[in-house]
């Protein structure tokens, strides 16, 4: 599946409120007249961004004990002795927090063992009124702060959607049991297993980022970024497309034509047409926008390889602007594949034996456990081994294993530590 990718998202207001709009504002003023507001300047004075998507508690616990004038007695950087993210190890590998985040009492016990004072407070052991309470409290001081641990989904800032407990429990619990309960005597039978009744949803797990822009005055050049863009996307699929896994893939696809009657036919231009619409509402914060049109486009840029440029017009509250979707190329056509991986745009996008490629590689290994036949296992076990991946496709790989990992553990199919 192909998305817009995003580079801001709109929470809903209410629950969220925007710092720095004129509500946010007037909160924060009512606030500090309050006195409710102490602890801030010293919070904002140390503020850090996580540097990891799974880093947001180690990151809130770096900017406290900082915040705290606690000496973490080590050097960050050069002579500099200063909390960061990256330094908070000593209850949980670094490597662990990075694939699984970080648990409530974990975050304690890293508060702790830095030299801060703590005091745990679970919603099973308090009410809401002493929370408040502790809130206030916290606030009205400098020496003092509270770091809350809360479900995003309430902000809509989960990325769990929830038609993906079916894949969770497909990858987890059936395929494992699947693999245990058929004859499995080659790769084609494992491909058969995993890909010939998986749960809908399993095609929108990857996700190809394509990038929506908006057009300047109809300046349609290509900048050395987006060039530098684009390129490493198509040497990700190179790189996919050079896997001994892939080719087993594209051989099982042949053979298995049937899997394809079933599937929409999505040429480049529907592909943009919908990823349009997604960048509509990206840039508009209008659900309602929409492309009223879509053109295929091919520019070359000082003799350059051309560079696929999807153009079209999105209408929103009367409005109506210019956009461009930059397509990523690939060099190899794969053959043998389904009918609406063909036709006059073939080579532009991931094709189906890409995704499912990429898919198997991210798997966990304990999937293919059940496999009873050892020398297939040990077969299977080096097709999908990370290992060896060029630097690209195994950053890729390894990315979308984590996202799979809070994907299962989320939906209540694994354990988080």
């Amino acid at each position: 599946m192909v998305v817009a990718g995003i580079y801001r998202r709109t929470l809903p207001s209410p629950p969220a409120i925007e710092f720095a709009s004129s509500q946010g504002k007037q909160l924060f003023s009512e606030a500090l007249m309050e006195g409710t507001m102490e602890g801030f300047f010293k919070l904002i004075s140390y503020y850090q961004m996580q540097s990891e998507p799974a880093y947001c508690g180690l990151a809130s616990l770096a900017t406290v004990l900082n915040a705290l004038s606690i000496d973490p007695g080590r050097k960050w950087k050069g002579p500099w002795r200063w909390f960061d993210d990256s330094m908070l190890d000593c209850c949980e590998p670094l490597s662990v927090i990075k694939v699984k985040g970080i648990t409530f009492g974990k975050v304690a016990c890293l508060a702790h063992c830095n030299g801060a004072k703590v005091e745990t407070f679970r919603t099973n052991e308090t009410t809401f009124d002493e929370f408040r309470k502790h809130v206030v409290s916290c606030t009205s001081a400098e020496d003092r702060h509270v770091i809350v641990s809360y479900d995003r989904r309430v902000f809509k800032q989960s990325c769990r959607h929830e038609s993906w407990t079916n894949v969770a429990k497909y990858l987890s619990e059936d395929v494992p049991l699947l693999l245990k309960l058929d004859d499995v005597k080659d790769i084609e039978d494992v491909l058969s297993i995993v890909f010939k009744s998986p749960p809908a949803d399993l095609r929108y797990f990857i996700k190809w980022i394509a990038e929506v822009r908006r057009q300047e005055n109809g300046d349609m050049t290509i900048s050395e970024e987006e060039k530098r863009r684009l390129a490493i996307k198509e040497e990700v699929l190179k790189q996919v497309r050079e896997t001994v896994l892939f080719k087993y893939v594209m051989r099982w696809l042949a053979s298995e034509s049937s899997i394809c009657k079933d599937v929409k036919g999505y040429t480049l231009p529907e592909i943009a047409a919908d990823v349009c619409c997604q960048g509509a509402e990206l840039l508009t914060g209008n659900s309602m926008s929409c492309c009223k049109q879509t053109d295929v486009k091919f520019l070359t840029v000082d003799g350059e390889k051309p560079v696929t440029l999807v153009s079209s017009s999105i209408v929103a509250a009367g409005n109506e602007k210019a956009v461009d979707i930059l397509v990523p190329s690939s060099h190899s056509e794969p053959s043998g594949l389904c009918e609406f991986d063909q036709g006059s745009c073939r080579g532009m996008h991931p094709y189906t034996a890409d995704v499912l490629t990429v898919l198997l590689l991210a798997l966990p290994q304990d999937i293919w456990s059940g496999v009873k036949e050892e020398q297939l296992r040990t077969e299977l076990t080096h097709l999908i081994s990370t290992d060896n991946l060029p630097s690209l496709l195994q950053e890729e790989v390894l990315h979308l294993q984590r996202q799979l990992h809070f994907l299962v553990t989320e939906c209540g199919f694994g354990s988080s530590s």
